[in-house]
């Protein structure tokens, strides 16, 4: 059984005509009816059956020909998908990235790529996500599973089929009120933090665990007042002298009555990573924004 024998057959199970069918494939009517017949063989079955001057399906050829629709709109699909990933008609990027790199990092870098004219047709589907556990934002097996091209992530899983370079540091500082004693400091040692009430991470497990172990390298057990899910949200809790906070820098804090310091002690270095497939072949939009993201990379990151 091969490709041409399907094709042949579907075209006569909707035309139901030898003469017909063959005429449409540009191929003799012997050659038409030894494939059929040979299909037919192979399948230990008759596909289909005289009636007057034309042909009709058996029962038997009527559910073959469900499973070749199938298989044909399949193989077709496919076709058309590495058609266009081949000649770049494909203009979508798809990006995963965990929650801290939405509101400044991830949309910096589609702004800075879109200023070339040779990139502004270019669409991005974005999709926040955790870098790898059960639940379905899993940015990892995401890409792995082709729904994503690109992630952004900080945690480095153990994967041989993935590449992860260094594109930047995002920096941990403290959030607090302008009348807390903190705020007269010019930075933070996190030992320091022990009697004051910390606003913390609803969500972002990977982030919440990295700053409870900062905290617990300096011995500080938290007093935790309250817990919410985004960086705005706290910001606003904090202005509103609810607690203090730990949080990555963004550019948003500027937008409250709160003061913003770095962290002295622990020293601390958060990395985010560029994640990609090693053995995939990317679309040209795909690849111009993976340079440009590399490019910029080396004028941030420090040199090894």
């Amino acid at each position: 059984m091969n490709l041409y024998q399907l094709y042949y057959f579907k075209t006569m199970a909707k035309l139901e005509h030898y003469t017909k069918a063959s005429r449409q494939l540009s191929i003799t009517q012997p050659s038409l009816s030894h494939a059929i017949a040979t299909l037919e063989e192979e399948l230990d079955t008759l596909l289909f059956e005289k009636q007057g001057r034309n042909v009709v399906l058996t029962k038997n050829g009527r559910i073959f020909l469900s499973y070749v629709e199938t298989a044909l709109y399949s193989l077709e699909s496919g076709t058309k998908k590495i058609k266009e990933l081949t000649c770049n008609l494909q203009k979508t990027i798809h990006l995963g990235f965990i929650y801290t790199l939405t509101s400044q990092f991830i949309p910096d870098l589609i702004q800075g790529f879109k200023k070339d004219k040779e990139s502004l047709d270019t669409d991005f589907y974005l999709q926040e996500g955790t870098t790898q556990n059960e639940c379905t934002g899993n940015l990892v097996s995401g890409l792995r599973e082709g729904k994503f091209d690109l992630i952004f992530i900080s945690l480095l899983p153990k994967d041989p089929l993935i590449e992860f370079i260094p594109i930047c540091e995002q920096k941990l500082v403290v959030i607090m009120p302008y009348d807390s004693p903190l705020a007269a400091l010019d930075k933070v040692d996190l030992s320091d933090i022990r009697n004051y009430p910390l606003i913390q991470y609803s969500g972002k497990e990977g982030l919440k665990q990295e700053i409870n172990r900062l905290l617990t390298r300096v011995g500080v057990t938290p007093k935790i007042c309250c817990e919410v899910e985004d960086d705005q949200a706290m910001a606003g809790l904090v202005a509103a002298n609810i607690g203090i906070a730990i949080v990555p820098d963004n550019k948003i804090f500027h937008n409250f009555k709160i003061k913003t310091l770095p962290i002295s002690n622990p020293i601390y270095d958060r990395t985010i990573y560029l994640g990609y497939m090693k053995n995939r072949v990317d679309t040209l939009p795909v690849q111009r924004f993976k340079h440009y993201v590399l490019s910029k990379a080396k004028k941030i990151m420090p040199s090894t």
